[in-house]
């Protein structure tokens, strides 16, 4: 990773650190809505490549009803580049987990799942439209990844071995 004062402007506002470590908290609040003892981490690994692309977010976002799978089904868009999406933003989620480390707004448990801690995010979406867009599909996202609860399904559906 450049230095944060090397790298250009842009990816200095898209992947700040901090809001992409509110688009990761999102999502692992929701998640302990359904599953109490935390996200696994592979699993919030799929959290920032689906939020923050924007096919993927409206098409995450207008099926919020329905199940996962159906979402995928219908959308297969939401595939097209994914394992790039991936792998080129892990360095950002790990730098959010880092600064959400720090803060203490989350805690790793033994078996690798990240839990947040108590009051560590604002229950009301701020920003513009489109990063409330992004925190908005996280949400959804931990809320159907626990409703699944098994990760090879979650894998699966989105085309990846486990």
């Amino acid at each position: 990773m450049k230095a944060w004062a090397k790298r250009p402007r842009e990816i200095r506002n898209l992947f700040n650190p901090a809001f992409c470590g509110v688009v990761l908290l999102r999502s692992l609040v929701s998640f302990e809505t359904v599953q109490q003892n935390g996200m696994p981490f592979s699993l919030s690994l799929l959290v920032l490549p689906l939020s923050l692309h924007k096919v993927s977010r409206e098409s995450i976002i207008r099926g919020n009803r329905s199940y996962l799978t159906k979402i995928v089904d219908e959308n297969p868009e939401i595939l097209v580049g994914l394992p790039e999406r991936t792998k080129s933003l892990l360095p950002y989620t790990f730098e959010a987990y880092g600064l959400l480390m720090q803060q203490g707004a989350i805690s790793v448990s033994g078996d690798g799942r990240i839990a947040t801690t108590r009051g560590c995010i604002r229950k009301q979406l701020a920003g513009t439209d489109e990063t409330q867009a992004c925190q908005q599909a996280a949400h959804i996202l931990g809320k159907k990844f626990a409703a699944i609860g098994d990760r090879v399904t979650i894998y699966a559906t989105f085309g990846v071995r486990p």
